[in-house]
């Protein structure tokens, strides 16, 4: 538990400096001071190893979501997904990571991966069913599948953020209200 704490460790200070896409094993391993192989040992390869960091740091931003409390709108709903989306936006490997390790696109799941996106739609649903109630949010579909929604455009508007021109003064939030009022705003 020791070893594999201390390549933790060590990645995350390289990630620290170089992002997640400048993380290489060899240097992993060099700066922990053991072999490749002791790597592997813990981890079934980088991406594994990233898997780890990479959905900590998801859990993370829930923790904050979820310290923040019950959002009232549609626009506190945006606000609370804000730093998620900035996370995720800020290196490709990230993105191309959770959706790989999601199984969304039919390869590997990762436990990880999946815990921190199951959480997300259990904590986007109890928001929603909170908004229902208010009349805030549609209430024609059950929270849960309004969740999974929710989740959808995360990735959709990521997606895009990705394949399109935009200035590091943009944010994918922008992106993603059209696509949230639109799918929450109640019916009239």
């Amino acid at each position: 538990m020791k070893t594999r704490a201390k390549l933790i460790e060590v990645a995350q200070e390289i990630v620290a400096v170089q992002g997640y896409s400048g993380l290489r094993v060899e240097d992993v391993v060099d700066q922990a001071g053991v072999a490749k192989g002791t790597l592997f040992s813990h981890f079934k390869d980088k991406d594994g190893l990233l898997a780890v960091l990479i959905g900590a740091e998801v859990m993370t931003q829930l923790d904050q979501m979820e310290a923040q409390g019950q959002p009232n709108n549609i626009n506190e709903v945006i606000d609370r997904l804000s730093p998620l989306l900035s996370f995720i936006a800020t290196d490709r490997v990230i993105f191309e990571l959770l959706l790989r390790y999601s199984g969304s696109t039919g390869a590997e799941i990762d436990e990880v991966v999946t815990a921190g996106l199951v959480r997300q739609v259990t904590l986007f649903a109890g928001w929603l069913a909170q908004l229902q109630h208010t009349g805030e949010v549609r209430n024609d579909s059950p929270a849960e599948l309004l969740s999974e929604g929710i989740q959808a455009f995360l990735y959709h508007v990521l997606a895009l953020w990705f394949c399109i021109e935009h200035t590091n003064d943009d944010s994918p939030a922008t992106s993603l209200q059209p696509f949230l009022h639109s799918w929450l705003a109640p019916k009239t």
